[in-house]
């Protein structure tokens, strides 16, 4: 057995030996979605998940971060890496039902997860929105939440206009760990 010395997790094992027949896909692992896969499509019609996140442990639901009216947790299904959602604890579904309490501390959470994401993964640029209704492209329309994507300058890449498939570099759990340590107190 030959090994490739590397940097972090010290040798990689060379895999020209393992049992297979060599093809030509490239494999992306995406362990975090055995979650989706196992619970299968009407995981989400149940019950809220964003009504459910706030009555368990932080890193279990994926929260980084709590205030007195909203809350910050990672997406299950990022468009990129450390992909945050800003809810309020009030099942709403569009912004207009929101009280100016709401209002102001999803601004403030949504201001302060840019800053902490700037810190944490050096990203250049971001995306924020609301996708309010399920015509509108909601995947919970029934809980009002704004998405904040970080973006990165080399981040653009084939996969998914041409594979529909998006390469995420880091697990979901490293990421709360990370975002978590880094939101002010």
């Amino acid at each position: 057995m030959s090994s490739t010395p590397t940097e972090p997790g010290g040798p990689v094992e060379d895999g020209g030996h393992l049992a297979g027949v060599p093809d030509e896909f490239q494999r992306l692992w995406t362990p975090h979605r055995m979650a989706y896969i196992q619970a299968g499509p009407e995981v989400l019609r149940e019950d809220c998940p964003f009504c459910e996140a706030p009555q368990h442990p932080d890193p279990e639901r994926l929260v980084v971060a709590r205030g007195e009216t909203a809350f910050v947790l990672l997406n299950l299904f990022p468009y990129n890496s450390g992909h945050l959602l800003v809810c309020p604890y009030r099942h709403i579904a569009t912004y207009d039902q929101a009280t100016a309490e709401e209002v102001a501390e999803i601004g403030a959470l949504t201001q302060t997860g840019m800053r902490v994401l700037r810190e944490v993964s050096r990203c250049d640029g971001f995306n924020l929105g609301m996708n309010q209704g399920a015509v509108a492209g909601a995947g919970v329309d029934a809980h009002l939440h704004q998405h904040i994507v970080p973006r990165w300058t080399s981040d653009a890449n084939f996969f998914p206009i041409i594979a529909k498939t998006k390469a995420l570099p880091q697990l979901l759990g490293e990421v709360r760990e990370a975002i978590a340590h880094a939101w002010p107190r």
